[in-house]
């Protein structure tokens, strides 16, 4: 039986299915002369490459972003309570006079 690489591309996006030895995993993600994406070490595709400042940068939106969605959940509750208060039924009574 034919042996399957277990590193290549698909259509341009990198895999690598070897087994992970913790020098591999360390390296890859620190790679100063890279820009800021490099391959993964072990599965498809990319990650980010922490010695590059870009890296950062993504990682401190995307810690806000993920921050500013915990707090407003939190309060989120009140403002639901406010609006259903005033699209619910209305009692209406009519006079025959």
């Amino acid at each position: 039986m034919a042996d399957k690489q277990s590193s290549g591309e698909i259509l341009g996006i990198p895999y690598n299915f070897e087994r992970p030895s913790l020098g591999r995993l360390l390296s890859s993600y620190w790679q100063p002369d890279k820009g800021m994406l490099v391959e993964k070490p072990f599965g498809i595709g990319y990650t980010l490459n922490l010695a590059n400042w870009r890296s950062w940068v993504v990682l401190a939106v995307a810690g806000g972003l993920y921050y500013q969605q915990q707090q407003s959940a939190g309060t989120g509750g009140s403002d639901e309570d406010a609006a259903d208060d005033e699209g619910g039924p209305v009692e209406v009574i009519v006079d025959d006079d």
